[in-house]
Formats: structure tokens, sequence, C-alpha cells
């Protein structure tokens, strides 16, 4: 658990922010993002560091199988919902883009719409959209 508070704004919804990730996950996931073979090295990424977010979006991104994209998307999805509540998060208020910290958890949630639309998960596809401006009403980021 955090000891770091959720924010609360009298104007709107809490703002919730996920702890950053060590920096030697982000330095082993850049060096295994352009890797010669890229999939084989973010997946040792997502085995050391089972929650780093940025590591299952990233897998996402990599492989070109929709349904092996639909798994990492939604791992890092669920894993993301787990320090979303671990940070904080009950169930409502923002997760904005312009936190980095928070971006691994917003890429795969758009990767799981993404691909849902792919294979045909239209509900899946419409209720990511719909989360993901709710989570951050300013969504897609520019």
């Amino acid at each position: 658990m955090t000891d770091r508070p959720v924010n609360l704004y009298s104007s709107g919804p809490p703002e919730t922010v996920i702890d950053p990730e060590p920096a030697e996950a982000i330095a082993a996931l850049t060096e295994a993002e352009s890797a010669a073979d890229p999939i084989a090295a973010i997946g040792s990424v997502c085995t050391q560091w089972p929650t780093f977010l940025a590591a299952w979006a990233s897998l996402g991104d990599a492989v070109a199988e929709p349904a092996l994209k639909y798994a990492a998307y939604r791992t890092g999805y669920h894993r993301g919902l787990d320090k979303l509540r671990a940070s904080g998060w009950r169930g409502s208020g923002y997760v904005r883009w312009h936190h980095e910290a928070n971006r691994g958890f917003l890429r795969a949630l758009a990767g799981l719409q993404a691909t849902a639309a792919v294979i045909g998960e239209s509900s899946e596809d419409e209720r990511c959209a719909i989360f993901l401006r709710q989570l951050d009403p300013e969504w897609p980021p520019s």
C-alpha cells in the first residue's frame, strides 16, 4: 500500500497516480524494445517485473497475433486495476495520461480496446472506450 494519498479536488472527481516503476525496470524495457528479438526480450521484462504495466503494453504492441495482443493487454489492464486500487483508487475518478506513471495502464487499456475491435468483441471495445474517457476526459492524448 502506498503512503501517498489520493488527491481530492473540490471541482471534480479524485485523481489517482500509480506509483512509478523502478528505474532498473524502465531501463530494461527500453533496451528490450530495441532488441533483436523484442518479443522475447519484452517477455523477459514482464517475467522479471510482472506488475510493470508498460511492459505488458509493450508486449501487446510487439506481437502480431490478435489473441496474444489481447492476452498481453488484458494482463496489463488487470494488473493496472490492482495497482490503481493500491494507489487509493476506489473505482471512480481520474487516471490521467499526463502522469507518466499512469501511461502503462492507459496504454494497456487502449490496446485492449483496439484488439477487442479487431477480434469482434464489440461490447468490450465500447466499454473500454467509455472507460478511457471516464479516466481521462482529454483522451486520446495528443
